[in-house]
């Protein structure tokens, strides 16, 4: 299909839509129009305005819905994996974004979170959008499942992958709310799952979220896996919470130095 004049932006839009489409380059639309870069330029900042289309990030562009009309942005999960593929990096949603898409949102959040490889995309934070990218070298790909959405398919990581991840950033989020997503997530993990993960963790983070999921979410199946995991390694005492001093009471079975009272929202 060759478009030759602005009047057929609109249509362009309406046909990738048609198609499933929800997304497209500045070069793509380049060759759809025989126009200068002033021009396409000037044409993506009326549409822009007319809530027509929006940026993601420079050069890779939006088409809004009517129902999406009015807050000027797509969900994240139908532009997330076109995005990833234009940028050439592999990656899942991850931490909190995961956790609600396995039905752990008690409290749903604000912010969107992408884990990509190393390194990572410059996270998007503006107005209409928070969407934060995290750094990592490398993944165990059995703890990546695929989700379907209207676009296709994205890349989100299982609820154990999810588990794990939180406890490694459970600093920027805080334990209490860690501990409270668990007390719904665990509900999907599955033991097998989280033996496979949990052998390519670090120990200390092993011990945290067996701490969490023996003590407060008392998952005895989740936890004794971790725990015979234990069995094989040499542990020390670690803090709970590596934001506050290493002090406190040490849990004798996780080695788990107690400098944090935990308090869940559940």
């Amino acid at each position: 299909m060759d478009h030759k004049n602005y009047n057929d932006w609109n249509l362009l839009f309406d046909n990738y839509l048609k198609h499933g489409k929800y997304t497209f380059t500045y070069e793509e639309i380049s060759k759809q129009f025989s126009l200068s870069d002033t021009a396409i330029s000037l044409q993506l900042l009326y549409y822009s305005k007319k809530k027509r289309i929006f940026q993601v990030r420079k050069g890779f562009y939006g088409i809004l819905t009517p129902e999406n009309s009015a807050g000027g942005i797509l969900p994240p999960d139908l532009f997330i994996d076109s995005l990833m593929k234009h940028l050439n990096k592999s990656y899942y949603v991850a931490l909190l974004s995961a956790a609600a898409l396995h039905g752990a949102a008690h409290q749903k959040p604000m912010v969107d979170f992408v884990i990509s490889q190393t390194p990572a995309p410059k996270s998007i934070v503006n107005k209409k959008m928070k969407l934060y990218f995290v750094s990592k070298n490398s993944w165990e790909q059995s703890g990546i499942v695929q989700m379907k959405t209207r676009t296709g398919y994205i890349n989100v990581s299982s609820p154990e992958l999810t588990a794990f991840d939180l406890v490694i950033y459970s600093s920027k989020f805080g334990v209490n709310r860690v501990a409270t997503i668990l007390q719904e997530l665990h509900e999907v993990m599955k033991p097998a799952a989280l033996k496979r993960i949990a052998e390519m963790q670090e120990t200390t983070v092993v011990q945290r979220l067996g701490y969490i999921l023996d003590r407060i979410v008392e998952n005895e199946k989740l936890s004794n896996v971790l725990h015979k995991i234990l069995e094989n390694r040499k542990i020390f005492p670690a803090p709970l919470s590596v934001k506050k001093p290493k002090k406190g009471e040490i849990d004798k079975k996780w080695k788990m130095i107690i400098n944090l009272l935990i308090e869940t929202d559940l």
